[in-house]
């Protein structure tokens, strides 16, 4: 019998039982797009950046061939030049601890990846970092060092973790290639919030020396191997 009859059949049978026709039946909603892919409505239109928009200044970054960023190096650093948000995505990737692992010069030995916003030089940058061990986390600081602006000039001075109005705990980015994870920060009228896999996770008021600084956005990674993409909102 032919799925048209077979229609015509079960309509027939719920006439002779009494019914007005065919039951209505409810379409299945469209697939709802991942979290991760969802964002504020007040967000612009954002767009990854490709690696020749990058400019790295410490460590490696390579590229897939489906156009992620890749970092093995214990220590990364990067910007996109000319560019200038208050917003950006990070998409990452966990592999696991880089080969080598470098300690900070304070001595601690930390895993972490995050976003650089208003990175005005070495010695002078905003920091949404998620922390990943020994204490896993997010945590936003600011490095503010007005007379030096090279990273050798300035070592690890200048640092200030910025308190959160409202936090909830972060817990630790499972590793694994087929796991992504978002970090979102949107800064708006001076009020940072920040978002781990779609998750608000921090928001607080930025004082007026974190502010001051002005830059473009970029990326941070320390011992760790990770794939990862930056968006920023388009040009």
């Amino acid at each position: 019998m032919t799925s048209l009859w077979r229609v015509f059949a079960a309509c027939l049978g719920w006439a002779v039982l009494g019914g007005l026709g065919c039951p209505r039946t409810t379409p299945p909603e469209p697939p709802r797009p991942p979290a991760s892919q969802q964002v504020n409505s007040h967000m612009t239109p954002l767009e990854v950046v490709p690696l020749p928009r990058m400019k790295v200044t410490q460590g490696e970054l390579g590229e897939q061939p489906d156009g992620w960023l890749t970092v093995r190096t214990a220590r990364m650093r990067a910007v996109v030049p000319g560019s200038k948000t208050a917003q950006a995505v990070l998409r990452f990737k966990l592999s696991g601890p880089s080969t080598e692992q470098r300690a900070f010069e304070s001595g601690e030995l930390r895993q972490q990846v995050g976003l650089k916003l208003r990175a005005m030089d070495g010695c002078n940058v905003l920091y949404v970092m998620w922390r990943i061990a020994p204490k896993p986390g997010v945590v936003v600081n600011y490095k503010r060092n007005p007379d030096m602006h090279h990273s050798n000039d300035c070592g690890n001075a200048g640092y200030t973790t910025v308190r959160p109005s409202q936090q909830s705990q972060a817990s630790a980015p499972a590793p694994g290639l087929e796991t992504e994870h978002t970090l979102r920060a949107d800064l708006d009228a001076g009020v940072l919030r920040v978002w781990a896999d779609d998750a608000l996770v921090w928001a607080g008021k930025l004082p007026p020396q974190a502010l001051e600084l002005e830059g473009p956005v970029g990326l941070r990674s320390d011992n760790v191997r990770v794939a990862l993409q930056l968006a920023v909102p388009r040009p």
